[in-house]
């Protein structure tokens, strides 16, 4: 484990990078796919399909790729284009097709389809070779390009408020010759620059005029009356569209309405210095927009606080408890004997500290166990993601990758239950291994249920088909079940933890406490801590998965996985220190309660983040803080359950330690 911890921090914010094991080289003229993905907002975070718009259709309708369950999941509908790309082959002002967008926007008349997705500011997603498209922006002085989020549909004028429609686009590719395949290439970048090009256009004989709104005719082939100079059949010379012929005095935007010419440019680059299997670098740092040091920051941050807090509990646990120790291991002398010393502190609940859980001892084992399963599925998924293995450029495998650990690891929360529910002496054992086996799955998929009922009505790709809800089923009853069965068998064989002490029969009576000991406070605490540790991180995973930006930084994000589970541990061992002083036994909910705190806390932040979308739907509110809440729900079992297992080693060394009458 320190060899592979030291090989990930060599490598620094990219980790291990494993771009494939096929890369496919084209000759010269070979046809190359140019597929389309489901079109994203970050007003609405509602994901569309593309073709739900009326965009260019290819000859016999659009084909989906064959997806696995993690794009499912994820909303991904990859499908064939219209689009024509041929390598090395480049193309001037190719017609695509007319499509008629529908009726022009007008008050009181409600807007159609394009209009409203140009001003819910929806974006396309298109992919050449497994490579998501880049954006190029351009203006008067500068040029632009962004590698995530795609490129948008259109643009609402500042002028006239009115939606403009993108139909025209620059296909900008560039490719690396194979240096041991002679005469062919590879991919290695894809950008995409869109124009608003108002073609003033005459269809030939065989259009239809009678277009209906939402049905485009592909490959129609039209006159162009007022053609920019890449359009000009008549100038001999081609040059491909530029800023300067789009934006040229004379010339408007595309509305997003009527019959509408799509056209588009495709450029081929050769480049020398860009390799197939590093094409990927630019995307998964997003071209240096977020630098490393920013992370570096982040883990400096969090460093000092556990250097802090670890100084805490050097200074206070480890003095007093050094000092509790002599006092209650040294021998009494007569005197001390004749005064009748009182004893006091902790030691007063040696025979109470160990006392199950006053309230519901069966629901302790079952949040202990599905925390256990969470935490392993989340280290070893950030362990596999720092490898490489886990890579954007391998659509859907991050989520089913943690959908497939957590289900095989089912063993692990049926065990940790088992255990812990025959150390607090419980009888109904198949109550208890069965609350695990549906508890936080079924709040899981009753959630995920009412989320894709709201992503249907939307007529979102969110919305997963029947068939993928038959596979999760399949999961979690045909797998999941039976394994969390087979690891709480092996857990109730096993004997109850044994504790340094003997438990009393009849309980303590628990003094008043004082205020900063009460469970507000305690929480509140708890919970910041750990949370100042990882928020850096925390924002950067939320815009990656709601802003639609990537996050390959996993070797930071274990060392920040790392100091959140250490400062959780060591503020609920803090607490549970004084909690015991107080004379108060009652740690087991106590010290689940302010480890879990983190997940409170994520929850209220984000509320914080949520002002950065722009939504402002009901159903994107539901999605959102659905999700949201679910996230947090299992990260408060999580670090729960690193506070009740630090606690536990801690009270059961502590408690071993002393002599006890």
């Amino acid at each position: 484990m320190n060899a592979l911890l030291v090989a990930l921090l060599i490598q620094g914010a990219q980790g291990f990078y494993l771009p494939g094991v096929n890369p496919y080289s084209f000759t010269e003229g070979e046809t190359v796919k140019l597929k389309v993905n489901k079109m994203t907002s970050q007003k609405t975070l509602l994901p569309v399909d593309y073709y739900r718009l009326p965009f260019c259709q290819p000859e016999g309708g659009p084909k989906m790729d064959h997806e696995n369950l993690g794009e499912f999941l994820a909303g991904d509908r990859i499908e064939s284009s219209p689009y024509r790309l041929n390598m090395k082959v480049d193309m001037f002002c190719e017609q695509l097709c007319i499509s008629n967008l529908g009726r022009g926007e007008q008050k009181g008349v409600s807007p159609n389809k394009m209009v409203r997705a140009i001003r819910k500011n929806y974006h396309n997603n298109w992919i050449v070779d497994n490579i998501p498209a880049a954006s190029k922006v351009e203006d008067d002085t500068t040029v632009t390009t962004r590698y995530w989020q795609g490129f948008p549909v259109g643009f609402i004028a500042s002028d006239t408020k009115k939606a403009y429609v993108h139909n025209h686009v620059n296909i900008e590719v560039q490719y690396h010759s194979v240096e041991t395949e002679a005469d062919k290439a590879r991919v290695v970048r894809f950008t995409i620059e869109p124009f608003s090009i108002k073609h003033d256009f005459e269809a030939s004989a065989d259009d239809d005029d009678d277009l209906e709104e939402g049905t485009p005719k592909p490959y129609k082939i039209a006159d162009i009356q007022n053609p920019i100079e890449s359009c000009n059949p008549k100038i001999l010379s081609k040059e491909h569209t530029r800023y300067e012929m789009v934006y040229a005095r004379g010339r408007e935007p595309q509305p997003a309405s009527g019959r509408v010419l799509f056209t588009y440019d495709v450029t081929w680059t050769e480049n020398k210095l860009l390799h197939w299997a590093s094409r990927w670098d630019v995307y998964l740092s997003m071209d240096n927009a977020i630098p490393a040091k920013v992370h570096w920051l982040s883990i400096a941050n969090s460093v000092v606080i556990v250097v802090v807090l670890s100084a805490m509990i050097a200074a206070i646990l480890v003095r007093n408890l050094r000092r509790d120790f002599n006092r209650y291991n040294r021998l009494s002398t007569d005197e001390e004997k004749a005064e009748d010393m009182e004893e006091f502190g902790w030691k007063l609940v040696h025979a109470d500290v160990f006392r199950p859980p006053s309230f519901s001892p069966l629901l302790m084992a079952v949040c202990c166990g599905t925390g256990a399963q969470l935490l392993c599925m989340a280290i070893l998924t950030i362990l596999f993601s720092a490898m490489g293995f886990l890579s954007p450029s391998n659509r859907g495998a991050l989520i089913m990758a943690q959908l497939l650990l957590y289900v095989l690891l089912g063993s692990v929360a049926g065990y940790i239950t088992a255990r812990l529910y025959k150390t607090f002496k419980g009888k109904s054992w198949q109550k208890a291994t069965a609350c695990v086996a549906f508890g936080f799955p079924g709040i899981t998929f009753g959630l995920f249920l009412i989320m894709n009922i709201v992503a249907l009505s939307q007529g979102s790709s969110d919305a997963v088909p029947p068939l993928t809800m038959f596979v999760l089923l399949f999961l979690w009853f045909g797998i999941s079940t039976p394994l969390v069965f087979f690891g709480a068998y092996f857990g109730y064989k096993q004997e109850a933890i044994e504790f340094p002490v003997n438990t009393s029969s009849i309980p303590r009576q628990i003094p008043d406490q004082p205020w900063f000991m009460g469970l507000p406070f305690t929480l509140a605490v708890g919970g910041i801590l750990p949370f100042g540790a990882c928020f850096v991180e925390l924002y950067f995973i939320l815009a990656s998965v709601w802003m639609d930006q990537y996050y390959y930084v996993f070797a930071f994000l274990l060392l920040v996985f790392a100091i959140l589970v250490i400062t959780a541990a060591e503020i609920t061992i803090l607490f549970n220190y004084f909690q015991l002083c107080g004379e108060n036994y009652h740690w087991w909910w106590r010290s689940f309660s302010t480890g879990g705190s983190t997940g409170i806390y994520v929850f209220l932040y984000s509320f914080v983040y949520f002002k950065q979308l722009e939504a402002n739907s009901f159903a994107t509110y539901v999605l959102y803080f659905g999700y949201m809440g679910l996230a947090s729900l299992g990260l408060f079992l999580m670090t729960g359950f690193v506070g009740v297992m630090s606690c536990l080693i801690f009270n059961k060394t502590v408690f071993g330690s002393i002599k006890i009458d």
